[in-house]
């Protein structure tokens, strides 16, 4: 079925958005410059225009247009936020795990759908720090059907979900989660350097994207004591 005039300026400048052609801060071409480049009635722009609002890539302001936003999506009990705009300190990331190809864990934080498991699992783990105060671990799960080349891209800021929409145009959408408190295993403690056997926090989280069949999946292994978690997740 053919798309509608309006859902394809609204992908055209959606795309542009995800690509970082309009960075935040920016404003999107008026109404009356969108007729002019498409050949489209205000009606239109202006349905497309509406669709960037409500999914949260812009915000209109009075008598100046559309600027193009940082989109703080709440997924639950957290929000997507980088994680040194999140902390706002000296942090680090180390890469435990560059992704690659491995056969899907017996075990996920949540159960995946079939066509998931059906393609290939990439995997990739992550140590953040604070200075040199290791505070959580991440590991992660997810279909590579569809992207091509990801095992060899670097990521966009050093962030993942940026890389999913400035390179795959795939947003993420929502999740589910939940929060244990356990007793640091062997790995955990030698990687948060804690004693094994100290409280800390695991998340499970689905993060569903706007890609059918492609979720993610995460462990986050937090060590709460100096840096609590409040309502921010980092990726």
């Amino acid at each position: 079925m053919a798309q509608t005039r309006y859902r394809q300026i609204y992908n055209i400048l959606k795309s542009r958005i995800q690509q970082g052609t309009y960075a935040i801060g920016d404003y999107l071409p008026s109404e009356n410059e969108l007729c002019k480049t498409y050949k489209i009635t205000r009606t239109t722009a202006r349905k497309a225009l509406d669709e960037l609002l409500k999914e949260g890539f812009i915000e209109k302001q009075h008598g100046k247009g559309s600027k193009v936003k940082e989109r703080r999506q709440s997924l639950g009990l957290l929000t997507v936020k980088g994680f040194s705009e999140a902390v706002g300190e000296n942090v680090r990331t180390i890469i435990l795990q560059k992704p690659q190809i491995l056969s899907w864990p017996k075990e996920l934080p949540f159960p995946a759908d079939e066509n998931e498991l059906n393609a290939p699992c990439i995997y990739f783990e992550r140590l953040r720090c604070v200075g040199d105060v290791p505070v959580m671990t991440e590991s992660n799960w997810f279909s590579a059907h569809g992207l091509n080349r990801f095992l060899d891209c670097e990521f966009v800021d050093g962030s993942f979900f940026k890389t999913l929409s400035r390179k795959y145009l795939i947003e993420v959408t929502g999740s589910e989660q939940e929060l244990r408190a356990l007793f640091a295993d062997e790995k955990s403690a030698y990687l948060l350097k804690i004693e094994q056997g100290f409280p800390i926090l695991r998340i499970s989280i689905k993060f569903t994207t706007s890609k059918p069949d492609l979720n993610i999946y995460s462990y986050l292994y937090c060590n709460t004591e100096k840096y609590p978690i409040g309502n921010i997740y980092t990726h």
